[in-house]
């Protein structure tokens, strides 16, 4: 089965978008891959980008496949990058086409794994369980403090190889957000439009490079890195409560190699195997 495209004019005037139907072609890995952990690795979290609109037709097929993926409790953390189209503007908008160039989006909904792994078979949490490993060399805690309308974020990187080339990127999402979803698949009863839909984990904004990230230095075996961040709460927020952080490294080939989230005022600690 292959993807049936249907064209629209996105907002910029140029450049032609397309809504991915159902009928997709079931590329994804069936088996689940097994690894045990290690003493002493970090675990190895997955990062899922949605490339998603309000006006997507078929958009909610992977909205379902993230929501099993968070019934299943998995080590995910999921971002919804809203996109416009000159005939229905999204109200969550975010300005990612050149992030969109580099990883070769041509349709919505897109959903990637770890910037990387196209997740093909979106209804399926296979793929996305396949990404997700007991071991890392790379680990990362966040410590985030909101008050006052000021964000102070602390990411905190353990290494245990030398790495180089390593850059940081930064989100920062919101959940919560009720909008109409154009649905024209049979998730959530069928209903079209899912009125006063509840999106979430929506970025709304980025504190490093969107695309290749901020460099980090001193990435030794052994090192212990912090980078801060102190920033007003971005405009767009709705609401402050609704906020949090995803941070994560991506190496010299623009891969995510691990990423962690964390809520307004929490303190984490490294994920270590005991």
């Amino acid at each position: 089965m292959k993807k049936i495209l249907f064209v629209a004019i996105t907002f910029l005037g140029l450049l032609n978008v397309s809504c991915i139907s159902n009928d997709w072609e079931d590329k994804s890995i069936s088996t689940e891959v097994i690894e045990l952990p290690i003493s002493g690795k970090f675990l190895k979290n997955v990062l899922i980008e949605d490339y998603t609109g309000t006006w997507c037709q078929y958009c909610p097929r992977v909205l379902h496949g993230i929501k099993q993926v968070q019934s299943e409790q998995l080590r995910a953390y999921p971002v919804s990058i809203h996109r416009s189209v000159a005939s229905s503007p999204d109200p969550y908008d975010f300005p990612a086409t050149p992030l969109e160039q580099l990883i070769g989006v041509t349709g919505y909904p897109t959903a990637m794994l770890n910037r990387n792994v196209l997740w093909d078979n979106e209804i399926s949490t296979t793929e996305v369980k396949n990404q997700i490993k007991p071991n890392a060399n790379l680990g990362i805690a966040l410590n985030s403090t909101v008050s006052g309308g000021n964000i102070n974020l602390n990411v905190n990187m353990k290494f245990l190889e030398n790495f180089s080339n390593l850059k940081l990127i930064v989100y920062v999402l919101e959940d919560g957000l009720l909008y109409n979803q154009v649905n024209a698949t049979s998730f959530f009863g069928g209903q079209n439009p899912i009125i006063n839909f509840e999106h979430n984990h929506v970025l709304r904004a980025c504190l490093t490079n969107l695309v290749v990230g901020d460099a980090i230095t001193g990435t030794n075996d052994g090192a212990l890195v912090t980078k801060n961040f102190t920033v007003n709460v971005p405009a767009n927020i709705s609401n402050a409560a609704n906020m949090y952080f995803v941070a994560f490294v991506v190496d010299a080939s623009g891969k995510a190699i691990n990423v962690r989230g964390v809520a307004p005022n929490v303190t984490q600690t490294f994920q270590i195997n005991p």
